[in-house]
């Protein structure tokens, strides 16, 4: 018997004290199309997330304390699958994803199980430069070479799956630092789900700071590079013992 969501789309917005950005998102998206759900998982937030969502019209998964982003989308993703929903999206509370995209990456599950919102593929102004530039070059490089698709952003979190994909990512969507994208893109890969981007442009905050500033950003990246040789190294195993 099918799911009564199985045609419909799950909006996911990991949220983390941002009681100033979230309702705004919340109101975009369902602006954007009132056939979207959303969910929000606050990610043990000390302010008025939480209540702000459910003003705003959201469904709310509230986790006791923080675990990152990779353990709320797992916990969003667990959702989707419970749910039957066999398309999500995950849409970062902070305003930065622009809601009038959300379409556009899921159309990119036509051809591939996971769909990128890629902010370097001639959209947009959004630019890098040096060290942290160099960085994401190199990742987006060896990214592609796993995943057989030219790939230009493989750090962006405005990305989409499919059931195939969701599935996959309740088996293993790594909770640890860093592990929400470089890992988990891998890992899906080396499971033989097809990657692909769509260009978008991305926008400045709402309100308040962003979590990294350019040296923290940079610092980010440069991690990032360790995280993607881990991330390669288990999937060696994978393959060793499959």
């Amino acid at each position: 018997m099918m799911s009564e969501k199985s045609g419909r789309v799950l909006v996911i917005v990991p949220a983390w004290n941002e009681e100033s950005n979230v309702g705004i998102t919340v109101r975009e998206i369902l602006a954007a199309d009132p056939g979207y759900d959303v969910v929000v998982v606050d990610d043990g937030s000390t302010d008025r997330t939480a209540d702000v969502a459910r003003e705003a019209g959201a469904s709310v998964l509230v986790l006791p304390f923080n675990l990152g982003v990779g353990g709320a989308m797992k916990t969003g993703f667990t959702f989707a699958q419970r749910h039957g929903y066999e398309r999500a999206i995950q849409v970062d509370a902070d305003g930065q994803h622009n809601p009038a995209n959300i379409a556009e990456v899921l159309a990119g599950l036509a051809r591939a199980d996971i769909s990128i919102g890629a902010r370097f593929a001639d959209v947009g102004d959004y630019s890098v430069r040096g060290p942290r530039r160099w960085a994401m070059l190199f990742l987006a490089s060896v990214v592609s070479r796993v995943a057989k698709a030219r790939l230009t952003d493989v750090t962006s979190g405005f990305r989409a799956a499919n059931a195939r994909a969701i599935s996959q990512y309740v088996k293993y969507y790594p909770a640890e630092y860093l592990g929400d994208t470089i890992d988990s893109l891998v890992a899906a890969a080396h499971a033989g789900l097809r990657v692909t981007q769509v260009p978008v442009a991305m926008r400045p905050r709402n309100f308040g700071r962003p979590s990294q500033g350019p040296i923290g950003s940079t610092i980010y990246l440069f991690r990032s590079v360790f995280a993607l040789g881990l991330a390669l190294m288990r999937g060696r195993r994978w393959e060793a013992g499959a």
